[in-house]
Parts: structure tokens; sequence; C-alpha cells
């Protein structure tokens, strides 16, 4: 199990890491960030920009080189079916961008991350910035990345009632995403009680990027390690990492907050909504007696219209037919042919049950490798 903190230069760094050993990458670059005039924070203070040293360049033609540096080494680091998220401001996104598009790198998707608490500008020079796109892209355009599809919906609380959402109604994520700047007792402080860093990352803001393009025990790398946050969730989320970060008093506050942090075992860390079921067939349920050749195949209006044949078909008006074909038909629907699991019972302990219900607890007894042995009726 990798579990690193490297503190060096992240462009030397790479290089020394083995190709094609990343399945996800995070990167939080250095934004540049220049501020011309005057910008207020909330409590009347200037906002001039990121004054760390970590946050300066020459010229723009500085900052595209070393762009295309670390975008390189992660580019060697990342496997053919990984993906790499980065983030920007305004000021630098576009740039960035630009250079992954020269190296190859195919978008899936860009994200606005929609600060629910921004810092107003007072001036009224400009629009409130509040909000940072992140990039979401693969090595390649044919890539068979990683992307937990329903894990994303079940992440998604947005635009969905209470009610729904009780009911375990979820909507497919979208690419805006609403979050608060990290603030609070999440901000890690140095030992005068002071922010450790000017631009620590929310959370909740990693845990669904990793929880959504990597699976358990993949290995995510973040060249800009900062606070840890990317290896507080990774690990979090039950997967590897790797940081870098060439601060030495980042990398001792973020070992700290990394020693602390527990795998937390859930669905969401397991991907278990993108899981695909065992495949079962009629024939093999049958040789297991989950249903039995003869029996009785009702709707849910509680007639019974079709019986069950030992080949696994159904016995229809005189016809042989698949259940997907017959549900069809005892339906009286335009469509040749539904899903039959959806539609057809049958009769356990004297009450109807779903088809569905009994495939999936068989499925659940193979799973389980304790073999199910069906009292048919």
């Amino acid at each position: 199990m990798t579990e690193l903190v490297i503190c060096g230069n992240c462009i030397d760094e790479l290089e020394r890491l083995s190709p094609e050993s990343a399945d996800l990458i995070f990167a939080d670059p250095p934004y540049w960030m220049r501020v011309d005039g005057v910008l207020k924070r909330v409590e009347g203070t200037d906002f001039d920009g990121c004054q760390d040293g970590w946050d300066q360049f020459e010229s723009l033609g500085d900052y595209e080189a070393f762009t295309e540096s670390w975008l390189r080494g992660c580019c060697r680091v990342l496997k053919p079916s990984g993906s790499i998220w980065v983030i920007g401001g305004m000021q630098c996104i576009y740039t960035i961008g630009a250079i992954m598009q020269r190296l190859g790198f195919w978008f899936i998707n860009d994200v606005i991350w929609h600060k629910r608490n921004p810092t107003p500008n007072f001036m009224g020079t400009r629009l409130n910035n509040s909000h940072e796109t992140l990039l979401w892209a693969a090595k390649s355009k044919k890539a068979k990345y990683t992307f937990n599809y329903r894990t994303a919906k079940e992440l998604n609380d947005e635009n969905v009632t209470a009610d729904e959402y009780a009911k375990g109604m979820r909507r497919q994520l979208g690419s805006v995403w609403r979050f608060p700047v990290c603030s609070g007792a999440e901000r890690l402080r140095d030992e005068s009680g002071q922010k450790l860093h000017s631009t620590q990352k929310p959370a909740e803001l990693l845990h669904r990027i990793i929880a959504i393009s990597s699976k358990l025990g993949d290995l995510v790398l973040d060249p800009f390690g900062g606070t840890m946050t990317t290896g507080a969730e990774a690990k979090r989320l039950g997967r590897q990492y790797i940081m870098i970060e060439r601060d030495e008093r980042y990398c001792e506050y973020g070992r700290q907050r990394l020693e602390a942090v527990r795998f937390e075992d859930a669905p969401i860390a397991r991907a278990i909504y993108d899981q695909k079921p065992i495949r079962v067939t009629m024939e093999e349920m049958l040789a297991k007696r989950v249903f039995v050749p003869g029996e009785a195949f009702y709707m849910r209006s509680g007639e019974a219209v079709a019986t069950l044949d030992k080949t696994g078909k159904l016995w229809l008006s005189g016809e042989l037919l698949d259940m997907h074909t017959s549900a069809a038909r005892a339906r009286r629907v335009k469509a040749k042919r539904i899903n039959g699991f959806d539609y057809w019972y049958v009769i356990r302990d004297g009450a109807r049950v779903s088809i569905s219900e009994l495939r999936e607890a068989y499925r659940e007894s193979l799973a389980s490798d304790d073999p199910l042995a069906g009292d048919a009726q």
C-alpha cells in the first residue's frame, strides 16, 4: 500500500516516479494570481492576490514553460486508463488548458466549482469572482478511463427534493458543483493560529473527484500536495497516494494530518452502485430450483397468464416465448419486448413475489458462496 509524501520540486520528482503508474492525478498548480487595482475582502482588508513565493513568475513565457514541464511529467506517469483533474482560476486555466491540448490530453469535462461563500468585490469594478474551473482529461481520446457514473449520481444531492432523496431518487451529476471555500475547523493552521496555506481546497471537492474517477486501491497522485487534502481523501476512500510538495513546512503539517486519517469503508468508497450484477440465466436458476418447470407466472394484477417451460421460456396463449416478449404480450403494450423481470411474479409461501427479487437473492447467494435452494410452490 503506497502512502507517500515526497518533499521536493514536482518537475524533478515526477521524473523519478515509475512511468504509467498513477490511476488518477489531481493538480492544483500555482495560479500566478495577478491582481490590478484594489479589491476588498469581506472584512474590508485589501486583497492583492497570492503573495506566496511559489505563485510568483517573471512572465507569461516563464509560467507556460513551468506548466508544460509539470504536465509532461504527469503525462508520463499517468496510466493509459487514468485521468487527470486540474483546477485553476481565470488567470491560468486557459493557459493550462491550451498546453494540455497541445500535449495530447483529451478533455472529458470542464467543471465549475461555484463557491457558496466567495470574497465579495466591494469596489464594484468587476463581477464577483465566485468560481474556479476544473479540467478533467484523459491521456488520449480512446482512453478507457474510470468514471463511476452511478456513484456520481449518488453523490448528487442538488436539484433533488428531500422526499425524492429519501426515496433513493438521484439525478445525473452535472458540471456545476457548489461547495463553500475551505474555512473554519477544516482549514489547517500553524503554531501561531494563522492559516497554513493560502489556497487550501475543501475536502468535499476532492472527495467527489476521487470517488467518481478512481477505484478502491487505485494510486492517486498530487504533484502540488500543499496541505495534503488529496492524500487525506484518497486514504479515507481506500486509495493509495503519492503527494509531492516542495515546501517542507507544508509537508510536516500534511504528514501529521494524514496520520490521523483512517479508511472509511462505505458503498461510495467501493463504488458499489457501479458494480455490475452477476449474470445469471433462467436455465441456471431452473437447475438450482429457484424456479421449477410448469409453475405459473403472474402479472401484478393477480391473474396467472403464463406457464414456465423447462427451457426457461414461457407458454402464453399456446406460444412458447421468451419472458421479455411474453411480458409485452401479456401487458398488451406496443413494444415487442419489455424487461420481463420487472413484470412477472410467482407464488412463494402463498404470496406473489417478483421474479426479480428471486434473481437478486440468487445473485447474493453466489456472491456469498452459499448456493440457494429455492422452494418453489
